[in-house]
């Protein structure tokens, strides 16, 4: 189930400009330090090389489009 959100949300983070591999989602044990010190190596020099967050959304989108209450009416 965590994945599926995880997947979800990296297209939801593409869709408005952001790199979804921004995003990352890894299972480590509390009793797994140097693997978790490890991971976070890995994704920080991942984000290094992306580099910084310039985002800007792809298009606009309209106060209306965001209102749930606007759909149902």
């Amino acid at each position: 189930m965590t994945a599926q959100r995880i997947a979800v949300l990296k297209d939801l983070l593409d869709f408005v400009g952001i790199d979804g591999e921004r995003l990352n989602l890894v299972w480590v044990s509390s009793a797994e330090g140097p693997r978790f010190a490890e991971e976070i190596t890995e994704f920080t020099e991942k984000i290094r090389a992306l580099g910084p967050l310039d985002w800007r959304p792809r298009r606009a989108v309209r106060d209306s489009e965001l209102r749930i209450s606007d759909a149902a009416s």
